[in-house]
């Protein structure tokens, strides 16, 4: 081992002495510059809308500490009279300190810009665990690969276990899997989401309190009473006597709709209700009142109040809701033959 010095102003100094000095000498400018330049550009990124520099900014901060130490760490053991052995494992160790910083910068950037769309995302709010969770498994992955790979081991035999391993796993979790895409599936779509109002196939109905992962969803015929949007119409099916001027049906009925719109709760008050005639049925002249209502369950209690009104209204007005009502014509011949079977009277 051959031992390094320098001559410094008559003083001999060795290698043991001057190699810690600038290493030290390294950590202060370096890590004060680093603190200076990412000081500077915190208080730029203030300033600007876009969020990303800050992610950038926090995402280096320790990666970059982490470089500036390994390479201190590796130009001081350059100075140093040591053996090649150790040479050799010091720069296998500052490669590794820089890989394990890169991972740790690719880890923090692209979590933090996950949590970028937090709040603003509704399907980022919903899987950003397990999207958090998928991105540092696979960062950890690609990670430990080259980490094996810069010590010197065949990583190949390795991917050729995992790709095993993972198929076996796959084929063992299959039904778990399925259903754990189904949700990523519905969280990413959003077909359905928490607080819709929907009914399944089974014509069961109710809100949705919370989305899990089945495979049944996605497979199934579901209607969501929320989407495009939550108002929806009201139809009341409604039917007169063949002998009621329908002009004045129109006129009263759209009167009555028009106060149910703008008295009950869970109406719009600012829809216009309509009518529309549509079937001359066995007994009566049948339409259909069209009013609108805020989301599905309020259209019990408007339909309700509604129907009140209308009977009411119909009774003061002389309209007629007819009973149903069948007409039997029968030939004298017909009716000369029931009378003369009917019993007769003692």
């Amino acid at each position: 081992m051959e031992t390094t010095s320098i001559h410094i102003l008559g003083l001999t100094l060795s290698a043991w002495v001057y190699g810690p000095v600038l290493f030290a000498g390294w950590l202060v400018v370096l890590y004060g510059l680093k603190g200076f330049c990412f000081y500077r550009l915190r208080r730029w990124g203030e300033k600007t809308a876009v969020r990303w520099d800050n992610i950038l900014i926090k995402s280096l901060d320790l990666p970059l500490s982490l470089v500036i130490l390994g390479v201190g760490v590796g130009l001081l053991f350059k100075f140093l009279p040591i053996s090649e052995e150790i040479s050799r494992q010091t720069d296998l160790a500052v490669r590794i300190v820089i890989i394990v910083a890169l991972f740790f910068f690719l880890d923090r950037f692209l979590v933090g810009g996950l949590r970028q769309f937090a709040g603003r995302v509704r399907a980022v709010d919903l899987s950003g665990g397990i999207v958090q969770g998928l991105i540092r498994l696979t960062v950890l992955t690609f990670g430990f690969l080259i980490l094996m790979d810069s010590l010197g081991i065949s990583i190949t035999p390795l991917v050729a276990s995992l790709g095993i391993g993972s198929l076996a796993v796959a084929l063992g979790l299959q039904e778990t899997l399925v259903n754990l895409f189904a949700g990523l599936y519905i969280i990413a779509d959003q077909p359905i989401r928490v607080g819709d109002y929907i009914e399944l196939e089974s014509q069961e109905k109710g809100y949705v309190t919370e989305i899990g992962s089945n495979n049944q969803i996605i497979s199934s015929r579901i209607r969501n009473y929320y989407l495009p949007d939550k108002e929806l119409a009201a139809l009341v099916q409604v039917g007169v006597h063949y002998a009621s001027d329908l002009e004045k049906v129109e006129r009263i009925t759209i009167e009555v709709a028009r106060e149910i719109q703008k008295r009950v709760q869970g109406a719009v008050p600012s829809f216009e209700p309509f009518i529309r005639y549509h079937t001359f049925g066995e007994s009566s002249v049948n339409f259909t009142v069209i009013l609108r209502v805020r989301e599905f369950t309020d259209q019990y209690l408007v339909i309700h109040e509604f129907i009140k009104a209308l009977h009411g209204r119909y009774q003061k007005e002389g309209i007629v809701i007819p009973f149903p009502i069948r007409t039997l014509e029968i030939s004298d011949k017909a009716a000369k033959t029931l009378s003369a079977q009917s019993p007769r009277a003692v």
